[in-house]
């Protein structure tokens, strides 16, 4: 990172940025942090019908906050996910963190169906489908919406000063919907410094201008937060 003080543009849904500027604050991370949601996310308050289900998928932490925890296997996109679900009653069990890795997991545990995949309206890896040719029927309910969130002023105008931000990237719905933004506001000032959570999260940037983009080591909160602090030593 340059020498001139940077500060953290952190676009996640509220109760999720600010656990994760805790987790900074925690690491010693001391930059101005400012908070923009750029997605709320909204229950769709859909019934689930777990009646003959022999276990869930959750592919997000939204998911299991959309609903009540069952004594019934859980199979969790990754370690935060599980950690939650298994604090709801759910028995967890963590995949590496994504929809592949997930799907990988559920393969080789081959469990008998149904399942049920909880998930947002928005989601990536077809899941369901892939599950269901493989022999593993799995049905899904959506519960719960994400509604995009226009940049606060605060964050425009940091993005419009000659310095630098810093901007994790959590998922490349999330780097869509970040890059439309701020295509939507013209040339920007600040020197962008994104740190992914994958590499479609970087793909989704598109032309994006950016001063870098780091992936982080694994497709989870810590290693985002450790590319972070990386980045903020280095400067």
């Amino acid at each position: 990172m340059p020498q001139t003080p940077a500060s953290i543009l952190l676009t996640r849904p509220l109760a999720d940025a600010e656990r994760f500027a805790e987790v900074l604050r925690s690491r010693g991370v001391a930059v101005s942090i400012e908070i923009s949601p750029i997605v709320e996310i909204v229950p769709t308050g859909a019934e689930v019908d777990l009646s003959d289900v022999t276990g869930v998928v959750f592919t997000s932490r939204n998911a299991v906050a959309a609903i009540a925890g069952q004594d019934l296997p859980a199979w969790c996109v990754g370690k935060a996910t599980a950690e939650m679900a298994a604090a709801k009653g759910w028995r967890a069990i963590a995949a590496e963190g994504d929809a592949d890795a997930l799907y990988a997991r559920i393969s080789a545990d081959a469990p008998k169906g149904p399942l049920l995949h909880l998930r947002g309206v928005l989601s990536r890896g077809d899941l369901a489908a892939r599950l269901t040719d493989l022999g593993i029927e799995t049905r899904e309910t959506v519960v719960y919406r994400q509604v995009p969130c226009a940049l606060s002023e605060a964050a425009k105008s940091r993005l419009m000063q000659e310095k630098p931000v810093l901007v994790p990237l959590f998922s490349p719905n999330a780097a869509d919907q970040f890059a439309h933004q701020l295509q939507g506001l013209g040339p920007i000032k600040a020197a962008l410094h994104v740190v992914a959570i994958s590499g479609a999260t970087q793909d989704a940037l598109g032309n994006l201008p950016c001063e870098q983009v780091v992936l982080a080591a694994k497709k989870e909160a810590g290693a985002m937060a450790d590319a972070i602090t990386r980045l903020l030593d280095a400067g």
